[in-house]
């Protein structure tokens, strides 16, 4: 056997004596982590607990909801409708609250594993460097010269056999050094995943805050404008679903308009599909898509989204086109929106702003400035569907408004 074999051994052995106490952490660190972790794991099997608790209260309140639409629109309906809606959305509130802090502890918990794996590895990277360097300067050179003056087969034959099951020390140490820096970067990933997950949940209780605030703002209007009278009521929710009507029959003339008009100037593709920049910076949407809690349900389904915008907010344009509408505003009961038409026969809407940035027949980049948000009761160009400010934004695909997540650019 080659003399640099035997330094390759005697490397191998030296790190064989030292690398299994490095795994040894203190009796005492050990059982303080153990203890910390036992007592979140406990918090975190009580959060559970409450999680499922307030789920059931929610289905109760839900079910109460479907019961009461089932009934005739009458204003004490609608008006337990909106009361269950609130007490609904204040049990989601907690509920989610309650999920941030079970995320929370999940995250608490993870940190101290890894806080612990990285000081054993910390430990073994440091001790092995030490090693090395007292091979590499010679304090470890008996134990070659050993090996080179053994003249009996035999004593050598047990050397040999001693410095394999030395190796194989070290090869089970090396193991478990691998699988503990396996083991760490998994739960790195846990962690940032259960952070985006943290973040979420943070901006899903913001956005039901919110619509606990437009359930509250509606029952008080409601109330504010029939006076308790179910005749008012009648008069109110046909006011309502005529001035939606009006709206939607003049977005649908505009934008059928404008699309017979670019493709005769072959302007615009009558095929193809098309994808959708966000419209402002914010992604937290507060009323999804024919959501089932939207407070104006009973007039109309929700055709878009409703993106948390502050009022003034700048609105940008989801894709290339051409503006069919740009509807001005100088009242607060009138609903000024844009309406894009895009290739492929879809456009986009959007709709509460506080200001246009355009004008009917333009052209627009995606990206480009088109107007301003607002959505805020009472503020010019609000419309009279609106409890807080937003942004209302929509894709139609031949002119029928359809789901725009499946065409949002993640």
């Amino acid at each position: 056997m080659k003399v640099k074999h035997f330094f390759y051994l005697v490397i191998f052995a030296s790190i064989g004596w030292f690398v299994n106490p490095v795994f040894f952490i203190s009796t005492a660190k050990a059982a303080d982590s153990a203890d910390e972790i036992k007592v979140l794991n406990q918090e975190i099997a009580k959060r559970k607990d409450k999680i499922k608790e307030l789920e059931n209260t929610i289905s109760k309140y839900r079910k109460n909801i479907v019961e009461k639409e089932t009934q005739g629109q009458l204003l004490k309906n609608e008006l337990g409708i909106i009361g269950n809606r609130i007490s609904q959305i204040g049990v989601d509130i907690e509920l989610t609250q309650e999920k941030i802090k079970e995320n929370q502890l999940e995250i608490d918990a993870l940190n101290i594993s890894i806080r612990d794996k990285q000081k054993v590895i910390d430990r073994q990277k440091k001790l092995i460097a030490k090693i090395i360097q007292s091979v590499y300067s010679g304090d470890q050179k008996n134990y070659l010269e050993i090996m080179l003056t053994n003249n009996n087969f035999s004593d050598f034959y047990n050397d040999l056999k001693s410095l394999e099951n030395i190796n194989s020390d070290l090869g089970r140490s090396v193991r478990t050094l691998r699988l503990a820096s396996e083991d760490l970067a998994l739960r790195q990933k846990q962690v940032h995943s259960k952070q985006v997950v943290f973040q979420n949940l943070k901006n899903e209780l913001e956005g039901k805050k919110e619509s606990l605030t437009g359930q509250e703002t509606m029952k008080a209007s409601l109330l504010s404008q029939t006076k308790s009278s179910e005749a008012r009521y009648k008069t109110l929710l046909s006011s309502l679903k005529n001035q939606y009507q009006v709206i939607e029959t003049e977005q649908r003339t505009f934008e059928q308009q404008l699309q017979k008009k670019l493709e005769q100037q072959d302007k615009i593709a009558a095929s193809g599909s098309v994808m959708m920049n966000w419209p402002v910076l914010s992604r937290v949407i507060t009323t999804v898509f024919h959501d089932s809690d939207y407070p104006f349900r009973r007039v109309f389904e929700h055709s878009g989204l409703d993106i948390r915008a502050s009022y003034g907010t700048p609105i940008k344009a989801s894709a290339p086109g051409y503006v069919a509408r740009a509807r001005r505003c100088s009242a607060s009961s009138c609903y000024s929106y844009i309406l894009l038409v895009h290739t492929g026969n879809f456009s986009s809407v959007y709709g509460h702003l506080s200001s246009v940035s355009v004008s009917e027949d333009q052209f627009v980049n995606r990206g480009d400035i088109i107007g301003y948000s607002g959505g805020t009761p009472g503020t010019v160009g609000a419309g009279p569907f609106v409890t807080g400010p937003h942004l209302h934004f929509e894709v139609r695909q031949n002119g029928i408004p359809i789901d725009p997540m499946p065409y949002m650019v993640r």
